[in-house]
């Protein structure tokens, strides 16, 4: 089921368009990476779906409805700009935020205290926000995003200033939601999450959508590359659309080379090793490299907008 539909989407801020045409659609249990550089349009689309601003033309549908503010209690959200009250404890922002998204107390109480635990801040629910450190605070922001259970949750720039065990934490939540059933969209311009986490993800530039699909059919965009080391002149190998040769280094003997191949668009890596066996062609290496989620987002998106 569709959780998230959006339909030719548009948003303009005077001459300005911060999202141009934009369609796409997350079904629940999905982990869908939403791609682009800063000023590419995606907190502006989040903040449409959570009806914080409007959109100019297009459509929103959250579980078939338009979307409300007042509606809440099906969606979870962590802001980029992360912000909560310095002087409450963690465990009562929790339970407040949950109580604005329709929980009892004291469900949103033993909610909180799972996740705080969970979290490995249980013995810090009653310290004040402004006394923990950055790293804490901000999983307490998560938990206020997960205590509702959501069916749609949605994640904007969430590892941003996050250490690695913490971007670790935060990865398994993503799985762990994803397996409850929610549909998940994490913004983000770090590709090595998204390369990780999604099932599919959408490359936006400027506002534009420029590529939606698999991570496999991403990689689809850009040729294969083979590495291979051997006596034979391969650079009329069928399927090679370039070959490069070295010298093989670590290699005896003038005959061997190294060449890096180039594989025309649709050519299977293994059918190329399948004749070079049937033509008796003698290998020494042979490495297959996929382009990766980085190379295909500067391919589509352009060099400006990656962060490495």
């Amino acid at each position: 089921m569709s959780v998230l539909q959006i339909h030719h989407l548009a948003k303009r801020f005077d001459t300005v368009l911060a999202v141009d045409d934009l369609t796409f659609s997350v079904s629940s249990g999905e982990i869908f990476g939403f791609l682009g550089g800063n000023g590419a349009g995606k907190t502006t689309t989040l903040r449409m779906v959570l009806d914080i601003i409007r959109p100019t033309s297009g459509t929103i549908k959250v579980l078939g409805a338009a979307p409300d503010r007042r509606a809440t209690s099906a969606i979870g959200f962590l802001p980029e700009e992360r912000g909560l009250y310095s002087g409450m404890s963690a465990i009562d922002t929790i339970v407040y935020f949950g109580r604005l998204k329709g929980l009892r107390e004291p469900l949103a109480r033993s909610r909180g205290m799972e996740l705080l635990e969970r979290f490995d801040l249980a013995d810090r629910a009653k310290s004040q926000i402004g006394d923990m450190s950055k790293g804490m605070a901000q999983k307490v922001q998560l938990a206020t995003a997960l205590i509702n259970e959501p069916e749609l949750l949605m994640l904007d720039e969430p590892f941003s200033g996050l250490d690695p065990v913490n971007q670790g934490l935060l990865e398994n939540e993503i799985l762990r939601a994803a397996r409850r059933g929610a549909a998940v969209i994490f913004s983000t311009h770090v590709m090595q999450h998204a390369e990780r986490l999604c099932d599919r993800l959408l490359l936006l530039r400027r506002g534009r959508k420029r590529f939606e699909g698999t991570i496999t059919e991403a990689r689809a965009h850009l040729p294969a590359t083979l590495i291979a080391i051997t006596r034979t002149d391969l650079s009329a190998l069928p399927g090679v659309m370039s070959a490069v040769a070295a010298s093989a280094e670590g290699v005896e003997g003038e005959e061997w080379r190294e060449w890096s191949l180039t594989l025309a668009p649709g050519t299977d890596p293994g059918a190329v090793l399948e004749h070079c066996s049937s033509q008796g062609i003698a290998l020494r290496r042979w490495d297959h490299r996929q382009a990766s989620l980085h190379d295909v987002f500067v391919q589509l998106v352009g060099p400006e907008e990656v962060k490495p």
